[in-house]
């Protein structure tokens, strides 16, 4: 049943005033007189505040996915960092068997050219040795082969005395031969060492310059982890900072909400006064008398309720007739339900 009342108030009698406190009404009420021009202010700033953190949420998610990315590229640019230390360091171990390959190998130069300067020392004097002898025959100091052989004493002799100039032929060549045989080898040592040596410089240079550049991309690598770890460093105090800021604001709306909030109940406490229903319309249908009636329509009370609306609601006899706490009870309920739109004094 619709509880409007179509009537005006008639000409009320005065009666006594009641005291009502209201219980949920009073929270539907602050609900509506939150967005009344009177709180106006107080919501503005709740807005600007709302957006403020709003804008810091986003960008704090922006500064959140920075900080994922810095991690990420401090990650990778670490990983680099240690491979390449790895790598250094396996170059560093193959350099220093290099240098110890070189130095073996410089010893090795130093000894065969030592082992040359004897031979060719040798040589010398087995060929100066045999320059003496052939000067001697020449001169005629040494005995010559064919007056030995015509000197001989028989056929004994005379083979003996071939058979030693041969053997001194022989040995005088084969001296020779051998004294040059041993120079060209030791020639040939010293130079297969100094080609090994030269190899082994060019291999230690090689690697020289390949551990430097993996030094440098090591060099590189951690720089770059330092500047990344820098960046997450300032983007996480950033974010720091903005959480920091939202929670102030924060603080901040839920004050201004509560100001609004206490400003609110004042407003409708000034509304309803100590009735159930706003004190302007209580007024104007009944002057606040209890034991009103309206003669045209029947609507009884303080809150000039039909008596039909009375029965919906719980109420027995005639709403004038009842308590004023009966009364602001059902008319608290009526209010619930159809608001200001229940009285005719409020349209």
């Amino acid at each position: 049943m619709d509880p409007r009342h179509l009537t005006a108030a008639a000409s009320l009698s005065a009666g006594p005033r009641r005291r009502y406190r209201r219980g949920g009404v009073i929270a539907l009420a602050v609900g509506m007189a939150i967005a009344l021009p009177a709180a106006h202010s107080g919501a503005q700033s709740v807005d600007e505040l709302n957006a403020q953190i709003t804008s810091a949420q986003s960008r704090a998610e922006g500064l959140g996915a920075e900080i994922d990315a810095s991690t990420s590229q401090l990650a990778e640019a670490r990983s680099q960092a240690a491979a390449a230390a790895a790598r250094e360091a396996q170059l560093s171990a193959v350099l220093t068997q290099g240098q110890e390959r070189e130095a073996q190998l410089e010893v090795r130069v130093q000894q065969t050219t030592a082992q040359l300067a004897k031979a060719r020392a040798r040589l010398h004097r087995a060929l100066g040795a045999l320059s003496a002898r052939l000067v001697s025959i020449y001169r005629g100091d040494a005995p010559d082969a064919t007056e030995l052989l015509l000197d001989a004493r028989g056929f004994d002799d005379l083979a003996n005395r071939a058979e030693l100039l041969g053997r001194i032929e022989d040995a005088d060549a084969a001296l020779a031969t051998r004294v040059r045989q041993l120079r060209n080898l030791v020639s040939a040592q010293l130079a297969q060492v100094k080609q090994a040596r030269a190899q082994a410089i060019a291999f230690n240079q090689r690697i020289a310059a390949a551990r430097d550049q993996i030094a440098s991309v090591r060099a590189n690598a951690e720089a770059q982890a330092a500047e990344f770890e820098q960046a997450r460093a300032e983007q996480a105090a950033a974010l720091s900072s903005l959480r920091s800021q939202v929670a102030s604001w924060e603080q901040q709306v839920q004050q201004a909400q509560q100001v609004s909030a206490a400003q609110a109940q004042q407003t409708v406490s000034s509304w309803f006064g100590d009735w159930a229903i706003p004190q302007a319309i209580v007024m104007c249908e009944s002057g606040g008398n209890f034991g009103a009636v309206n003669p045209s329509s029947g609507a009884g009370g303080a809150y000039q309720i039909l008596p039909s609306t009375w029965r919906l609601y719980g109420g027995s006899g005639a709403p004038q007739s009842a308590s004023p706490q009966q009364q602001s009870s059902i008319a608290s309920q009526v209010w619930a339900d159809s608001g200001p739109s229940a009285w005719a004094c409020a349209q």
